[in-house]
């Protein structure tokens, strides 16, 4: 059951002066705003005024920090607020609303809604993992349980709430609810209840549920995240689940193709790449693919362009000039070529996991030992600009930025860190 703090009534008092939606609009200025898994643009690319050429020196100084219980979750970040996730005491999941200027908790609830995920995931934690998304008006929050919340960002009054084991009868799922929601207009996509489903974002009810996974640990739930693009001429819902890749008819959800995708124990995690009539993909222990989606009178066909070697895990590419730049399972940073599937370089290893920002030329990434860096988007070589210890904490949550400002999730506590050339001081320097 939902429960809102005893503080109630000056909790809302506050909301209504300073609450995430009271200046929220449907178009926030470019940059400004951080609203779903992979920011605005569901592919880890920003806009907004150019960044700073270094990290370290100054360059970078921190705002607030607020200590939280674990979650793998992206902070969500409004125009006035900071929403974030946990999981505390391995039993309840915590939603908050954090004052962006402040670190202030402007609300908070929680509900019933821990997990344990199997033996050998247990050193990634049984903690909350889904991102947000926000519309500038409610906030949808997935929990581990198989469920989806949707909650009133100015004062995190529930408005609806789905259960997706007692609704389809699905188990709950192994490692949790682990896909993030995207939002369409009045309507949700989400990877949930065993399957891929559609909901009315208004009232929380399902339009359809379909492309059902298998019922075993490698094949039930998925870890992917569906994304939206116009493919071989039609608008349609991109989707990783954890044997296949697919492209589903958004108002009917009829499977429109589907190509497998080999991977080890199904761990298809990365949130499929599209580029015009191409779709790139990587999978744990297995290798990269670009697939060609082509359409007939008749039907939709798949066929694989290339294959590369290069061994995605859980960190998501960003694509700049037709290069993919992306972290791999073993620890190194490559760039592939996408017209020809070559790898133009790897990396020496760094961290287990990346979150990546790009920005024009420039990639921020955020590895999982709490270092940030800055890469320049260079094919012909690795080309580390500056490197920052921001956390002695695991941060395994993507980075979000926001013009000149980084949220970084700790495991155990949110951070917001202002980016900004430094002033020269009275000698000039």
């Amino acid at each position: 059951m939902l429960r809102i703090s005893a503080a109630i009534a000056i909790i809302i008092g506050f909301a209504l002066l300073s609450s995430p939606g009271r200046t929220a609009n449907a178009n926030p200025e470019p940059g400004q705003t951080w609203n779903q898994w992979l920011g605005p643009n569901r592919n880890g690319q920003i806009s907004g005024p150019a960044w700073p050429e270094k990290l370290s020196g100054n360059y970078v100084s921190k705002t607030w920090r607020m200590p939280l219980s674990p979650s793998y979750s992206s902070p969500i970040v409004s125009e006035t607020a900071v929403f974030v996730t946990e999981t505390k005491g391995k039993a309840t999941e915590v939603v908050r609303a954090l004052d962006r200027k402040t670190g202030k908790e402007i609300w908070a609830v929680e509900w019933t809604g821990a997990i344990s995920v199997p033996f050998y995931a247990k050193s990634r934690g049984d903690w909350i993992r889904s991102t947000p998304a926000y519309d500038g008006k409610n906030l949808y929050v997935a929990g581990m349980r198989d469920v989806l919340v949707s909650l009133d960002a100015k004062t995190g009054k529930e408005n609806w709430r789905i259960d997706f084991v007692k609704e389809y009868k699905t188990p709950v799922p192994d490692f949790g609810l682990v896909s993030s929601p995207l939002i369409d207009g009045n309507v949700l996509y989400l990877q949930a209840a065993n399957a891929v489903v559609k909901i009315d974002k208004n009232t929380g009810k399902v339009l359809w549920r379909v492309f059902e996974n298998g019922a075993t640990v490698f094949e039930s739930g998925a870890f992917s995240s569906p994304v939206i693009a116009e493919v071989a001429g039609k608008r349609q819902l991109i989707v990783q689940s954890r044997e296949k890749l697919a492209g589903l008819d958004l108002i009917t959800g009829a499977v429109l193709w589907s190509h497998g995708v080999p991977s080890f124990r199904g761990m298809n995690i990365m949130t499929p790449v599209v580029l015009g009539d191409t779709v790139f993909t990587s999978s744990y222990q297995n290798k990269s693919w670009l697939y060609q989606i082509s359409k007939t009178p008749e039907n939709y066909g798949v066929s694989e362009l290339w294959s590369n070697t290069a061994q995605g895990y859980m960190s998501n590419p960003v694509v700049i000039d037709g290069y993919a730049y992306m972290h791999l399972a073993n620890q190194r940073f490559a760039c592939i070529d996408l017209k020809t599937g070559e790898r133009t370089w790897t990396s020496k290893p760094y961290g287990k996991y990346w979150s990546i920002v790009a920005q024009r030329d420039r990639l921020l990434a955020l590895d999982e030992q709490g270092k940030l860096l800055l890469i320049k988007a260079n094919p012909r070589e690795f080309q580390l600009i500056d490197e920052l210890q921001v956390s002695e904490d695991e941060t395994w949550a993507h980075v979000a930025v926001c013009n000149d400002e980084i949220f970084i999730r700790e495991l155990n506590a949110i951070a917001v860190y202002k980016w900004q050339t430094p002033k020269p001081n009275a000698a000039g320097n």
